[in-house]
């Protein structure tokens, strides 16, 4: 990373959620830096790129929290906020699939076997995945996934599904037309039920779009196209290693091999404005989960009868599989 302008700073809504709701939100002009897997594993300090006078700070992800004091010291001690806490989780492509596979817990083992088992009996006795690289492979690829895409909470609830932009399905074609693109579909019974579209930077396979028809849940195949996808890419030998990027998540803890303590750092500018939004997103967040250990200490009994016994109160939790929200208990209620 250098130290020259490398990007203009954007418009940026600090949003003030619970789960998919937000009550307010408060623009800044931030600096997105976002770290690379061999950044975070790096252990160094990283530098940033000059801010613009107009600008009110950086948003910087995938940052080591060991070097978040550094982070701050480097930045000039600007203010620092960390918006969440996670684990960047990585697969090393070292060894064979088998090796990788004996390397789970028994338990895991027995589960993915028996999910492929059941999907497998469904689809007349086999798994019916299919691969897609080339670029006109994956225009059929993207017009499937972008159906099951559209099903999935990702798309209806966070609206991180499948992109079907111009700019993205350019950058898609260009990608593959340079070999840096893998993509499954798993179909069950003929039908599609989950896709997996990673992009490829430097050797590392990256974990970018996921989602599986909810009318395929009980049969779990994001697991099972999972699975597959890395013992297809553990065949194929091209690549070091599978990226996992930014958020928790059972799954990614399962699969991988070794994960780095992350957060996502906001650092602003000194000023009064910027003490007042720092301080005002600190104690909004110490309040929800002030509200999330009532909730899960009192039991809904509890909650219902803090909240003078109203019967319309629902409780929802919402697991974030990948992107903004990735791993993040959200509780609403309403």
């Amino acid at each position: 990373m250098s130290d020259g302008i490398t990007d203009s700073a954007r418009p940026t809504r600090l949003k003030f959620e619970i789960g998919a709701r937000t009550l307010m939100a408060i623009q800044r002009s931030l600096l997105r830096v976002p770290l690379s897997l061999a950044d975070a594993r790096s252990e160094a300090v990283p530098v940033l790129p000059r801010l613009a006078r107009e600008a009110h700070g950086y948003a910087i992800t995938s940052l080591p929290e060991a070097l978040v004091p550094g982070m701050v010291k480097a930045s000039g001690d600007m203010l620092p906020f960390i918006r969440q806490r996670y684990t960047r989780y990585y697969l090393d492509f070292a060894g064979d699939f088998e090796g990788w596979f004996a390397g789970l817990s028994s338990n895991a083992r027995q589960n993915l076997r028996r999910k492929a088992k059941k999907i497998a009996q469904e689809s007349g006795g086999s798994l019916d995945i299919r691969r897609f690289a080339a670029p006109d492979a994956m225009e059929a690829f993207h017009d499937v996934a972008r159906r099951i895409s559209l099903r999935t909470y990702q798309e209806r609830l966070l609206g991180s599904g499948l992109p079907d932009s111009a700019e993205f399905l350019h950058t898609m074609l260009a990608m593959a037309a340079a070999g840096q693109v893998r993509a499954w579909l798993l179909y069950i019974a003929g039908e599609p039920a989950a896709y997996l579209y990673c992009p490829v930077v430097e050797g590392t396979v990256l974990y970018a779009h996921v989602g599986h028809d909810p009318a395929f849940n009980d049969l779990s195949p994001g697991a099972v196209l999972q699975m597959m996808a890395v013992q297809d890419l553990f065949d194929e030998g091209a690549f070091a290693t599978f990226d996992f990027t930014e958020g928790e998540g059972q799954h990614k803890r399962q699969f991988a091999t070794g994960g780095v303590a992350c957060v996502d750092l906001l650092l602003l500018r000194p000023s009064l404005a910027n003490r007042v939004t720092m301080a005002a997103l600190g104690g909004f967040n110490r309040a929800v989960a002030g509200a999330k250990r009532v909730v899960l200490g009192a039991g809904w009994a509890g909650w219902r009868s803090a909240c003078g016994g109203a019967e319309h109160l629902v409780l929802y939790e919402i697991t974030g599989r990948t992107g903004p929200l990735s791993g993040a208990a959200i509780y609403i209620i309403t």
